[in-house]
């Protein structure tokens, strides 16, 4: 058997301070026998001095593109647009599965250049439940910047930050009502801890509230939270015409989600997501609704979320190309190109 050879690339996102292996964990794989690359990276939250102590080869940034055709690369977020042919397999999170923009150009570099999308969200276990995460800190996240803008308090650009500083700055006491839809996933889990350190205690929703959506009821809330990840069509939570509703008491609202561009976006009221720099975009100025739908939260928390999503992802890159997770998330990969038509 070819001794496994993973690659941890440099993210070309300058706001992208996360990574989805962490040094101590690197030192783990290289123990057990794997071979592990990092490139260098400026803005990683980990230097890559960390890693060569803990036994990993170093590599410039973006030196991928050449390595040696059996090597894994294992990113987060999305590829740089060269090359056009991509013939290595890729560990990241695709998000080419929905109809997302850009899929299709995606897959399409994959059947140029042989080479497979093993998508991180679609690495699960026999139940469907996914095996490594970054819902908690997502909701986390999303629940902390909404409270700030909520209470005047979130400045912009963001920065990354600790938790413990990021708690001191949530706290105060329930000055508000929110709603957290999708409360009992893992992101929704998270949004409900961050209004809790916030002084404020969330009503709930999941799938039993959401079959037959009380919409009056979503928009006599100050502040909500949308953590719901859909797999299949349903009813989106809300619409143009619920922002132009009379008495709409919702001012503030996060789409942890940011399914923004694809068919199973449950928020269909705006057509962009926000970013580091303008954090926030005002959807109503009469009575004011403000939009965050960042797609990198957990990258405000580099360290602590870079650091539980290792933990659970390293144990499944050890048993990469034999473990049933990864013959599933390449079945998916397969699927989804012949769906498009680029199958190769």
């Amino acid at each position: 058997m070819t001794e496994l050879h993973l690659w941890l690339r440099h993210e070309v996102r300058t706001t992208e301070r996360r990574t989805p292996v962490v040094p101590s964990d690197a030192r783990r794989l290289v123990d057990s026998g794997v071979t592990v690359t990092v490139e260098e990276s400026p803005q990683r939250i980990f230097p890559v001095e960390e890693y060569e102590k803990a036994g990993c080869r170093t590599a410039e940034a973006g030196s991928w593109v050449s390595a040696p055709d059996d090597a894994v690369i294992v990113g987060l977020k999305e590829l740089p647009e060269e090359p056009a042919e991509l013939r290595h397999r890729h560990v990241f999170f695709g998000h080419a599965y929905k109809g997302q923009p850009g899929a299709r150009a995606l897959l399409e570099r994959f059947a140029a250049g042989g080479g497979a999308l093993y998508d991180v969200e679609y690495l699960v276990d026999d139940s469907g439940r996914r095996l490594a995460a970054f819902g908690f800190w997502a909701g986390y996240l999303g629940a902390a910047l909404a409270v700030l803008r909520h209470r005047g308090r979130l400045t912009a650009p963001l920065e990354p930050t600790t938790r413990p500083q990021l708690d001191e700055r949530l706290r105060g006491d329930g000055d508000f009502t929110a709603l957290v839809i999708g409360a009992l996933g893992r992101s929704g889990r998270g949004a409900c801890e961050a209004f809790r350190v916030a002084g404020v205690e969330p009503t709930r929703w999941d799938l039993a509230e959401t079959r037959e959506l009380d919409r009056p009821a979503l928009l006599a809330h100050d502040v909500m939270v949308n953590a719901v990840l859909a797999t299949t069509p349903i009813p989106p939570f809300l619409r143009e015409e619920d922002l132009d509703t009379p008495g709409r008491r919702l001012r503030t609202l996060c789409d942890v989600t940011c399914d923004v561009g694809s068919p199973l976006n449950v928020l269909p009221i705006y057509d962009r997501t926000t970013d580091w720099t303008d954090p926030a975009r005002r959807l109503r100025e009469e009575p004011p609704l403000d939009l965050i739908a960042i797609d990198n939260l957990p990258s405000l928390l580099p360290a602590e979320s870079s650091t539980d999503f290792s933990a659970a992802l390293v144990p499944q890159l050890m048993e990469f190309g034999t473990g049933a997770a990864w013959a599933r998330c390449r079945e998916r990969f397969e699927r989804a190109s012949a769906e498009t038509g680029v199958a190769s």
